[in-house]
């Protein structure tokens, strides 16, 4: 299964920007230390949450970024897949007609990653940034 840090980062700078926000913009330079995240990699992902139209950023001594849209309207797979992230499962493509290990036909157990992969971006489909943050507030 691959979700790499890319997806993971982005969801982490996602809930610390809502959760702290209030109304102002957040340097990346705070979330990069609250978060334990490198500057230049939270460059680089929020340039793709920017394209994708989730944050905008705001220039100035104050500047920084903001969510373009409530956290509730948000879900964890516009944030995946804003930074060309997605849950892979299979090591063959689902509609190739080679099949798996480039044989003719598919693995003995291709349909269950098929599921899995469903169910796991099923998953990230149903949460809402809000709902993460709100869960989080809860520990």
């Amino acid at each position: 299964m691959k979700l790499t840090t890319k997806g993971r980062y982005a969801v982490m700078a996602m809930a610390d920007l809502a959760s702290y926000a209030n109304g102002k913009p957040i340097s990346l330079t705070e979330i990069s230390l609250r978060q334990n995240i490198s500057l230049s990699y939270l460059e680089q992902l929020f340039l793709k949450l920017k394209n994708k139209n989730l944050v905008k950023s705001v220039r100035g001594s104050n500047g920084g970024y903001i969510l373009v849209k409530s956290p509730s309207e948000i879900r964890l797979s516009n944030i995946i897949f804003a930074v060309n992230e997605n849950v892979k499962t299979l090591s063959c493509k689902k509609d190739s007609k080679k099949g798996c290990n480039h044989k003719s036909t598919k693995c003995i157990t291709h349909n269950l990653w098929a599921d899995l992969e469903e169910h796991i971006n099923g998953f990230f489909e149903k949460i809402k940034l809000e709902e993460l943050v709100n869960k989080d507030k809860r520990f």
